[in-house]
């Protein structure tokens, strides 16, 4: 057994099966707490039926999936109707292994694995673009095309945008460019004398243009188009787009996280005297505490079989935290520990803008890709190189 956990490639596969096989849960998840922030800022309680507070929902929007029955439209191009949802849930799954969630945690480290990643962005489009095109819908037509100017509008903004942190590390590996975080000991968003929060601005904005999310979601308008280019999809199909969108997000907010706030780095690396603090007080705190909020609402569930399952949700946070004590597991779980946190707080923000901001027009949307942020990304691009000379 210690040999093969010792072995060279058990990380890298244990990973690639915890992201096949994990993720579509997750993703159901991440829908439900979006759907859950959605209606605590509507005044709203969300989805309530299936579980305590609908904690088993995404269960059960899964088996529905599944049992849906899978309908082709009769002037459908068959093989591309069928391949299109595979390319966007591939693409989606297939980057998220070169995201590091520790330093050595990952599937692979690639010296040009940011190049890779904005490849298979921009090839997960095609997903869009083929079933827009074999569904014979207009509406999916119109979607699918607009979905494929939207990536190449808003691609050359994300591109300039992240060729800053790129020139402030020398590397295109996402392992390093947060090891130059380190040795720099400042998250690069703060770097270059404050001029990468506005490129860090700049990405952010054509990055959600580019997942297709909202205020940016014009592939997809419903008051338009139905439902875009996914309009004659059901089933599990259509759950396979979705699975690629929320893949696609993920990996939006882990480059986002890599690039500008340190990876699985905690605040201020290089402080020691901080590291107390950080690395074992607060994952404690943050997850104990969750636990013990969790306990607190077993008094206003009246189901004997709800209240045992929130109890064992509670437990299983309030020991989950305490184990940030034990030194060695905290050496261990500190790095995802600060990475997915930093992840979560990003997709909150992503959540945050749907519920927010009403969505673009399609010549808005297309104005402030051409005639504002690829112009201020060439800017802000020559002007950290210069801030980057000024400190070397």
């Amino acid at each position: 057994m210690q040999e093969l956990i010792s072995h060279p490639l058990f990380t890298p596969l244990l990973l690639t099966a915890l992201i096949v096989l994990g993720f579509p849960l997750v993703t159901g998840y991440l829908v439900h707490i979006e759907r859950k922030i959605l209606a605590d800022m509507q005044a709203r309680l969300g989805p309530m039926r299936a579980g305590p507070h609908g904690l088993l929902q995404p269960l059960a929007d899964a088996l529905k999936l599944l049992l849906k029955e899978d309908v082709v439209p009769a002037g459908a191009d068959k093989a591309l109707f069928w391949m299109a949802p595979l390319i966007a849930a591939f693409t989606g799954l297939t980057a998220i292994a070169l995201l590091p969630f520790g330093e050595r945690l990952y599937v692979a480290d690639m010296n040009v694995g940011l190049l890779i990643i904005s490849a298979l962005g921009a090839v997960g489009v095609l997903g869009m673009t083929l079933g827009g095109w074999a569904s014979n819908s207009h509406y999916s037509l119109l979607g699918s095309l607009r979905g494929a100017a939207q990536l190449v509008s808003y691609e050359v903004a994300v591109t300039l945008a992240m060729l800053a942190p790129v020139m402030s590390a020398s590397s295109l590996s996402m392992v390093e460019i947060v090891r130059a975080q380190q040795r720099r000991g400042v998250w690069f968003v703060f770097d270059n004398y404050g001029l990468m929060i506005v490129t860090f601005g700049i990405f952010l904005i054509a990055a959600v243009a580019e997942t297709n999310r909202a205020p940016f979601d014009l592939p997809e308008a419903e008051s338009e188009l139905v439902a875009g280019f996914h309009t004659e999809y059901s089933g599990f199909r259509w759950a396979l787009f979705m699975l690629g969108e929320y893949a696609h997000a993920f990996v939006i907010c882990g480059v986002t996280v890599v690039l500008f706030f340190g990876g699985w780095l905690r605040p201020f690396p290089n402080v020691a005297w901080l590291e107390l603090p950080l690395n074992f007080a607060f994952p404690v705190l943050l997850i104990g505490g969750s636990g013990a909020a969790t306990l607190m609402l077993v008094r206003k569930v009246r189901r004997p079989w709800q209240r045992v399952f929130l109890t064992a949700v509670a437990a299983a946070l309030v020991s989950a935290g305490l184990i940030f004590l034990v030194p060695a597991v905290n050496h261990v779980l500190i790095a995802p520990f600060w990475f997915f946190l930093k992840l979560g707080l990003v997709l909150y923000l992503l959540f945050w803008l749907r519920g927010t901001l009403p969505r673009l027009r399609y010549d808005q949307l297309m104005n402030l890709g051409w005639k504002r942020l690829i112009p201020l990304a060439l800017l802000m691009l020559f002007l950290n190189a210069i801030a980057g000379l000024l400190a070397a």
